[in-house]
């Protein structure tokens, strides 16, 4: 499974910088319309030591309405804990309805560290399976969003940034003995998360594998996973988006393309202009394709399109056009 993952992708600086502000500030007004319609959401983070699990949760979190979530760095069980069952833990830390909960990793511990290090006896953590794809399927049916990220890098990647972490006075002590001895288990922590992926990789609970070699391009791949969940979210409750257009000098595709099956939802159309295309059952840029390949007197016809909208549907047909993906060779990260 995650050997067919591609970690040469990269996303360059000036896409980044101009695609970030947009999704800050669209992250934002869906928090609030998500508070106001009292949908909980549920975001784990997981992946190898030194993936960025705590920068892009940084990031993820700096425009955020403070009173709307909650962040919960998860570690080893306490001894009281211990006595209770498992889960326990966890189901304190859901949040209220409207309010959002952010893990940095979670309570799939059982079936990695605990599993690989042999913290817990095998037919214990074998149940662990069951026991996280029921625990997720309870919290959906009651109206949570369950987003789930493995950030993923090459056990190359992972030792280049260990030992630069090393370098640096400053940072040093984010690599531990211990983050030494999981690197040298790689191999046996791929097999875990193999499993493990596809395993509770659920319709209620996705996992959303994310190529973590260049920090850009996860960070930006995490931000729209986690809009478009939130997204559909709300159209599934017959609300309405949180209008917000992508300033023009930030037009861009999406990062996985999407092409002909790309939702309209997903573009930088106008409420204005989806409002008469959704009406007519234009819901892709393909169905809007199949009707300009008939002239634009098929759109034109539209209540609410005319000149105006038209040009605008052109417009983002170029951009999507145009915008390529880049998946070049894998090299160090450019930062700041």
């Amino acid at each position: 499974m995650l050997e067919k993952v591609d970690l040469t992708k990269k996303l360059k600086k000036k896409r980044y910088e101009a695609r970030l502000p947009y999704l800050r500030d669209r992250l934002y007004d869906l928090q609030k319309a998500c508070w106001d319609a009292n949908i909980p959401s549920v975001i784990v983070f997981e992946g190898w030591d030194a993936a960025g699990k705590g920068t892009s949760i940084n990031l993820l979190t700096q425009r955020l309405d403070p009173r709307g979530f909650k962040l919960y760095p998860i570690q080893a069980s306490r001894t009281f804990e211990m006595h209770m069952p498992w889960l326990w833990r966890f189901w304190l830390k859901l949040p209220n309805y409207g309010e959002m909960a952010i893990f940095d990793r979670s309570w799939y511990g059982r079936v990695l560290v605990e599993r690989v290090e042999g913290l817990t006896p095998e037919d214990e953590w074998r149940k662990g399976y069951r026991d996280i794809v029921d625990f997720e399927r309870t919290i959906a049916d009651d109206g949570y969003v369950v987003m789930k990220f493995w950030l993923h890098i090459s056990k190359k990647e992972q030792r280049r940034r260990f030992n630069e972490l090393e370098k640096d006075p400053l940072e040093s002590w984010h690599v531990q003995p211990e983050d030494w001895e999981h690197h040298r288990k790689y191999d046996e922590y791929l097999v875990a998360v193999e499993e493990m992926l596809e395993r509770t990789d659920t319709e209620w609970g996705p996992w959303t594998i994310v190529e973590a070699t260049n920090r850009r391009w996860a960070r930006i791949k995490i931000f729209e996973t986690i809009i478009g969940r939130l997204e559909e979210a709300l159209q599934e409750r017959g609300l309405p988006l949180p209008e917000g257009r992508l300033p023009e000098e930030a037009v861009l595709a999406p990062l996985d393309g999407g092409g002909r099956e790309l939702p309209l939802v997903k573009t930088t159309l106008s409420a204005r202009v989806l409002r008469p295309l959704e009406e007519a059952r234009l819901t892709t840029i393909g169905d809007v394709m199949d009707c300009l390949a008939e002239g634009d007197g098929g759109l034109l016809q539209l209540s609410g399109i005319g000149p105006k909208g038209l040009s605008e549907i052109k417009q983002c047909l170029e951009a999507l056009g145009l915008a390529a993906v880049e998946s070049e060779a894998q090299g160090q990260d450019e930062e700041e």
